[in-house]
């Protein structure tokens, strides 16, 4: 169904917005009242709460928007979806691979413990970025010098999670555009790698450190590929709000932990390489349309809808009481304070729609130099920062 973009934003705004200030208050108390007690007690309690605000998001997928996404993996992968830490690495191909990721984890189960590694202003979008920060989202400023312990840090700390957590890590660095690519595909020329046609070249330096503090406690590595059919329009969250539907293909194969090689370098040559057999992958689903691997049925549970209503009736019954106590609406004043409220809805909508545009993302900037001595090509701007 497509429905006009503005009243849909405002509408389901003021119910994110409003819920979500709720959520982020019952995780401010819990962090400030229970995490210094027990840390465990803490994240318990936070997987619970911050999945009646993510789900909000999955429901505006599956339910809104109708969105189609295909998972492409082997039984037993599936199987083990959800029942083990992972850290998750994928191609960063739409404005939506964080909820096509929020998505698998609602399905396998472990929405609530779903992180990221995500750029430092993330933290600052009110209520979906507050809720990240209580959940334990690593985020780092683009600048190696500085986020090099801020990682090693945040990552060493998932060590005692309770329940199982996949940890999302765009090793890209920036979402993929034919400019970031043609960029991309100028400097593995000039530095004698592999020309990439889907991807962009993958920055290994927070790749290798993950791995580095992951691997006595991390059994595995999900390698995500996503990909867009040519018959379906690219997903952004402005088709979500309208209700529109795309098409969504994820390729996801496990790698075990434990068959990483040893060395950093040979880790980040791993890294290097996953990717340029993710491309031949890419070129492969876009000659005949679709993964060769089996399509699992994920099907669509209810769960997110539920949270949707339930969120809708407390808000609206109370908002009633609120109007009825306050006869708020009964003056201008009270008109205008409402108009102004719904004003400032609106302009934290646009703000999320934009920050998750990839055109607006930074672009990874790339100055080929002579390789190191490490055999690597240095980049400028390129792997300083991830």
């Amino acid at each position: 169904m497509a429905i006009p973009a503005g009243p849909v934003i405002v509408s389901l705004g003021v119910l994110f917005f409003l819920s979500g200030l709720v959520v982020n208050l019952v995780q401010a108390i819990c962090f400030v009242l229970v995490r210094p007690l027990s840390k465990n007690t803490y994240r318990k309690i936070n997987r619970v709460v911050a999945e009646l605000l993510w789900l909000e998001l999955v429901w505006l997928v599956d339910w809104w928007a109708g969105v189609q996404i295909k998972l492409f993996t082997d039984s037993e992968t599936f199987r083990l979806m959800g029942k083990e830490h992972a850290l998750v690495v994928s191609n960063h191909k739409s404005d939506i691979d964080w909820l096509v990721g929020w998505l698998l984890a609602q399905r396998s189960g472990c929405l609530g413990s779903a992180l990221a590694v995500m750029k430092k202003s993330s933290k600052f979008l009110p209520v979906i970025g507050w809720s990240m920060w209580f959940s334990e989202y690593l985020f780092l400023e683009r600048s190696w010098a500085k986020d090099e312990r801020t990682l090693k840090s945040g990552l060493q700390q998932l060590q005692d999670f309770p329940r199982p957590f996949w940890l999302a890590l765009f090793v890209e660095g920036t979402r993929f555009t034919q400019a970031k690519l043609k960029a991309a595909q100028e400097y593995a020329a000039s530095a004698g790698l592999p020309v990439p046609r889907n991807v962009l070249i993958p920055r290994t330096k927070g790749f290798v450190s993950a791995v580095s503090e992951m691997r006595s406690f991390v059994p595995a590595i999900y390698e995500v590929t996503v990909a867009i059919p040519k018959s379906s329009p690219p997903p952004t969250m402005l088709r979500l709000f309208k209700g529109k539907s795309s098409v969504m293909h994820v390729h996801l194969k496990r790698h075990s932990m434990k068959d990483l090689p040893e060395t950093d370098d040979a880790v980040a040559q791993w890294c290097r390489d996953m990717f340029v057999a993710k491309d031949k992958l890419l070129d492969k689903h876009i000659a005949d349309g679709i993964f060769s691997e089996q399509e699992q049925d994920m099907g669509r549970p209810i769960k997110s809808l539920v949270v949707v209503i339930s969120w809708g009736c407390l808000l609206i019954f109370g908002a009633l009481k609120f109007f009825q106590w306050t006869s708020l609406l009964s003056t201008w004043k009270g008109i205008t304070f409402s108009a102004i409220g719904l004003a400032i809805v609106t302009v934290l909508m646009q703000i999320l729609i934009q920050f998750s545009q990839s055109e607006r993302s930074t672009p990874a900037k790339v100055t080929p130099v002579k390789p190191n001595n490490g055999g690597e090509p240095s980049r400028t701007g390129q792997d300083k920062h991830k």
